[in-house]
């Protein structure tokens, strides 16, 4: 059985926009320290890639320049947006061009889709309410990244981007919509693949090391890409 990638893939910790509310952005973002595990987080992930990859071959068609998963907004949790706050900390230091590229990229992102963010647009928390989730599937569905160079279909924060990101591709475990486990996996990849020749790459994610690194950060507020760009 496979589930929507899409929906695996969301983050799997509530919203929280009464917090968004109470503070400004900076608030949500900049007062909050990227724990020390993060590193290690990100180097089991990377690894559980690198062997997925390699089993699934030819199966998986991830590479440069493929970027249909950059477009789309998604949601990301707080150590996601505290990752990419401390990437483009460190972007403004060694490579402040870049990082203010990043910055037009995302006020421009923000520009034309922000009148339709389900949420707090002041300070980039996602809403809670029935009407916001249901707005948030239908909202810049098309929208590439603001992290994306479109000229050379690189991530230009590739080091510190989501946990979504770091996943997509190869078959993940989660549960769907109904509650029923299964594997997602890209639209892309594994065609013509059996059921078993997918299981057989299934990536394992450290969903619980990411729950204890969030509740160390303390906040379940969830936002997009573009906010955590921006100082």
């Amino acid at each position: 059985m496979t589930i929507s990638y899409y929906a695996m893939t969301m983050s799997h910790f509530p919203l929280h926009d009464e917090v968004g509310r109470a503070c400004g952005h900076s608030a949500i973002l900049s007062h909050m320290a990227l724990p020390a595990r993060d590193a290690e987080l990100v180097q089991i992930v990377e690894a559980s890639l690198a062997d997925a990859a390699r089993r699934a071959g030819h199966l998986l068609a991830c590479r440069i320049g493929c970027t249909q998963c950059c477009h789309g907004a998604f949601a990301i949790n707080a150590l996601d947006a505290v990752r990419l706050r401390v990437g483009m900390d460190a972007l403004r230091l060694s490579d402040p061009g870049l990082a203010a590229t990043l910055e037009r990229r995302a006020r421009a992102w923000l520009d034309k889709f922000g009148d339709g963010f389900p949420g707090n647009r002041e300070t980039g928390a996602l809403g809670t309410s029935a009407e916001d989730r249901a707005g948030f599937e239908e909202f810049a569905n098309d929208a590439a990244c603001p992290a994306l160079d479109a000229a050379t279909g690189r991530c230009d924060v590739y080091a510190w981007r989501p946990m979504t990101c770091r996943v997509f591709g190869p078959p993940v475990r989660a549960a769907g919509d109904d509650g029923a486990e299964g594997l997602g996996h890209c639209e892309l990849c594994f065609i013509g693949a059996t059921p078993e020749q997918v299981a057989a790459c299934e990536m394992p994610v450290p969903h619980e090391l990411e729950a204890e690194l969030v509740d160390e950060i303390g906040s379940n507020v969830e936002t997009v890409v573009a906010f955590a760009l921006l100082p």
